[in-house]
């Protein structure tokens, strides 16, 4: 099982609803879940900044002739 850290969050109850409506889940998961999201963006974004910057040795028509 991964570590866990229990925290005490303030959110609006708007907020709540509205992400536990979109998720169809509970607060747990669903914060969860956006806290994925987040991660997932910020990896993103740090990728788009190396976009042009890295050299790759790949041969395209090779790839769609596979």
């Amino acid at each position: 099982m991964k570590d866990l850290k229990k925290v005490t969050v303030v959110l609006p109850v708007d907020l709540i609803e509205r992400a536990t409506m979109a998720t169809g889940k509970g607060i747990t998961p669903t914060i969860r879940e956006g806290l994925e999201v987040m991660a997932v963006v910020h990896s993103f974004e740090g990728m788009r900044r190396l976009r042009g910057k890295v050299k790759l040795s790949i041969d395209v028509g090779q790839l769609r002739r596979d």
